[in-house]
């Protein structure tokens, strides 16, 4: 951060469904924010409320103190970090890397290595909360890596989350997403079966949702997901291919610990059923239109 500037200068990668909401709230406390997507017609709107575009993540890279990256896949995490003209390369040295993507934990740590050699400070900070997280900046933000750069980082993650903790060392945030994604894995599974059988037995899946969210079967995926199956609302608040690459990510790291999850194991096929029926664009909750035959 400068010295003569009150707030850094933030840089943003990524600006899909959750993105979008993250650089507007940043904008909207007054940061200057810096963003680089794919497609340049998705940040349009973050344009029109004063965010400047840069055309590489290098050249965003070098404008900026605080780049933070939300991308689709590990791959992505890789090109944009590593590549010839990647934010590695490209970040100015005393910059912090924030890599809000869910990605892997072993690339997590290999930034964190290459970030000390370049004297840059890299943070995994995966995100749980979906886009009503991210729009109503109530997101469940996971930090791995340093605890005096995290707490450096701390208050822009107050203007994106409300549940923000430090996990332990670099990988160990992407570790604890992991642990979020088996959890609600298993889960999606019973709140979809759920709502089928209170449908095939002539019940109100309103009222029946009314009985139970409140009581030991309550959760997020729950009370939130849960009426937009009702509704048949299959829209993406999180994309079921992205789901999928959670899940893989998961049970890799789980075979090199020498772990068993089953229930993962389970809901993997179940959601690769579902991605085989042209669904792979769908919200997480699509998994009803499986099970719903």
């Amino acid at each position: 951060m400068t010295a003569h500037s009150a707030k850094p200068i933030i840089g943003l990668i990524g600006t899909g469904v959750m993105g979008k909401s993250m650089a507007g709230h940043l904008i909207h406390a007054g940061y200057e924010v810096h963003v680089f997507t794919r497609t340049k017609a998705k940040a349009q709107e973050l344009l029109e409320k004063g965010a400047n575009w840069q055309d590489t993540p290098g050249a965003l890279a070098q404008k900026c103190q605080v780049i933070m990256t939300m991308v689709g896949f590990p791959s992505d995490v890789e090109d944009i970090y590593f590549g010839n003209n990647g934010i590695l390369a490209m970040a100015e040295p005393g910059s912090f890397l924030i890599d809000l993507t869910t990605s892997s934990p072993s690339l997590a740590k290999r930034i964190y290595e290459e970030a000390m050699t370049r004297q840059l400070f890299a943070l995994d900070a995966p995100v749980s909360g979906g886009d009503i997280g991210a729009r109503e900046a109530r997101l469940s933000i996971m930090v791995g890596g340093a605890r005096d750069v995290f707490e450096q980082m701390l208050p822009i993650f107050q203007k994106i989350g409300t549940n923000i903790v430090h996990q332990g060392e670099a990988g160990a945030g992407q570790h604890t997403k992991m642990c979020n994604q088996i959890a609600i894995a298993s889960n999606m599974m019973g709140v979809v079966e759920a709502l089928v059988y209170a449908k095939k037995a002539g019940l109100n899946p309103t009222t029946v949702l009314q009985s139970i969210e409140t009581g030991a079967a309550g959760s997020w995926s729950l009370s939130n997901l849960g009426p937009r199956m009702i509704a048949d609302n299959f829209a993406p608040g999180f994309y079921v291919k992205h789901f999928i690459k959670d899940m893989k990510i998961a049970l890799q790291s789980a075979e090199e610990m020498k772990v068993e999850l089953p229930g993962l194991t389970l809901a993997k096929s179940l959601y690769e059923q579902l991605a085989a029926m042209g669904e792979e664009e769908s919200g997480t909750q699509a998994l009803y239109k499986l099970i719903d035959k």
